[in-house]
């Protein structure tokens, strides 16, 4: 009767053992995080600004390349390829992601046991009240523990924790592709800048020429009475003008130097360009469809890493509420004497769960789900605004082509027809015709609409370059 009874206590602890073990392993698989769902954007289905534009490559993993190549502007692309190197806000950007990646592998040493070796020595002194000898006593104790130690992961807080890491690192690495193409378009789009003033320049500097002739011919029509004072003195102010508006536009490029030159990491004093005036013509850029933002923004990207982070978040704050059990083994060695420490008598070792099971804290975990469903609210916001302003920019880049396109086209006609209205005046001038007045009209009006030209097309290559990073980067053309 004994015997079965034995065996009945066997076979039930074994079936609790199994159960338990069983239960443990279900506990140990769950999460607290909530189910990841990123937020559902109502999207168009075309631009209101789109037209006869190539179809865009998608995807963001596919790599953004030299898009300013198609420009075919050799010193644009040494710019790029210097500031690539050069610039000390990308390799802060860079050093970022570095730190991210580096606490992702924190993070996922959760999943591992810590094994710690942490020798001592204790020099002790008993007092004598505490002495069976009524005399001091004095005792050594060295210790050479092997000590192991071993969350559960019962609730996923491990396992959430590695989770956000990663999310964050993704977000990281998105927030460098982000400065990166934010450094490619600004260097280009002050690039750009700079040698539409060369263009203007070209062009006062022309007209400051043309009219010093002017000048010249208004000064022998006066010396010979063939006009009055006021033609002369109309001429020299004209004259004095153009030179004034020279020197303007003189100052604004060399600040525009300076501000490439801090963009490709080099010091403004050592750092020159050539003038070039500008004759380049805007390449024709492929926007796509609203919904490929989704996969192409690295900012879009790195918004939605953060919801994923704070997703996670929340699975650790709820973590916090239930108990947390650490497994704990030691093994080693302890004895009052150098050397007796690795005889086999003084081996010591000691094995057991250690659990943690909050009951009073002051409401600090309440307050830590509050505030982890609060990140969770702004991670979305922020991803919702990031899309919205995503659309909003492709939309304007697109508006802002169409309209220089519209202007540039109207420019060369007005160019022309003030040209023919310059030059038909200086033949009525010099025959005797009309005054000086009217001379002055018609070349300061082409010269206004030169310059405006000059401007358009630079505005219209610049915007070129936004459109590039409102629709998230390079993309590839379709070889004819």
């Amino acid at each position: 009767m004994s015997r079965t009874c034995a065996i009945n206590r066997i076979f039930s602890m074994r079936s609790f053992a199994l159960v338990s073990l069983t239960l443990l392993l279900l506990v140990v698989g769950c999460s607290f995080a909530p189910e990841y769902r990123p937020p559902q954007m109502n999207l168009p289905e075309a631009y209101q600004g789109d037209g006869p534009w190539q179809a865009a490559t998608p995807k963001d993993d596919i790599a953004r390349g030299d898009w300013w190549t198609i420009f075919g502007d050799p010193e644009l692309d040494r710019l790029e390829e210097l500031a690539l190197s050069g610039n000390p806000g990308l390799q802060v950007a860079l050093a970022r992601l570095q730190q991210a990646r580096a606490a992702l592998g924190v993070s996922r040493s959760g999943y591992y046991p810590k094994l710690e070796l942490n020798p001592g020595s204790v020099r002790s002194r008993t007092s004598a009240d505490f002495t069976s000898s009524g005399e001091p006593e004095y005792s050594t104790v060295i210790d050479l523990p092997l000590d192991l130690a071993y969350e559960i992961d019962l609730w996923g807080r491990v396992r959430n924790t590695a989770r956000a890491a990663e999310a964050a690192a993704d977000a990281q690495t998105a927030d460098y592709r982000t400065a990166l193409l934010s450094l490619q378009v600004e260097v280009a789009r002050s690039w750009f800048a700079l040698r539409a003033l060369d263009s203007e320049l070209a062009l006062l500097e022309r007209t400051t020429a043309l009219r010093r002739d002017n000048l010249k011919l208004v000064r022998s029509r006066f010396e010979a009475g063939e006009s009055g004072k006021i033609d002369l003195s109309r001429a020299e102010t004209e004259l004095n003008s153009a030179e004034i508006e020279a020197r303007e536009v003189a100052r604004r490029r060399q600040l525009l130097q300076h501000s490439l030159a801090e963009l490709v990491g080099q010091p403004a004093s050592d750092f020159t360009i050539p003038s070039l005036p500008l004759d380049l013509a805007p390449p024709d850029i492929a926007p796509g469809v609203p919904t490929t933002l989704l996969e192409r923004r690295p900012d879009v990207a790195a918004a939605e890493r953060r919801m994923a982070a704070a997703n996670a978040d929340i699975g650790i704050a709820r973590a916090a509420f239930f108990p947390s059990i650490t497994l704990f083994g030691s093994a080693g060695f302890r004895s009052a004497e150098a050397a007796d420490l690795f005889k086999s008598n003084n081996q010591t070792w000691a094995i057991g769960p250690n659990i943690s099971l909050p009951i009073f804290k002051g409401g600090r975990n309440r307050a830590n789900l509050k505030g982890a469903w609060a990140a969770w609210d702004e991670a979305v916001a922020g991803y919702r605004q990031t899309v919205l302003g995503a659309i909003g920019e492709v939309e304007d880049s697109l508006s802002n082509l169409h309209f220089y396109q519209a202007q540039a086209g109207l420019l060369q006609a007005a160019i022309k027809s003030s040209g023919q209205a310059a030059e038909l005046s200086r033949k009525r001038y010099r025959a005797g015709l009309v005054s000086y007045l009217e001379v002055v009209d018609t070349e300061r009006t082409m010269l206004q609409f030169q310059r405006q030209a000059a401007r358009i097309l630079g505005q219209q290559l610049e915007t070129s370059t936004f459109l590039v990073k409102a629709i998230g980067g390079g993309w590839k053309q379709e070889i004819e």
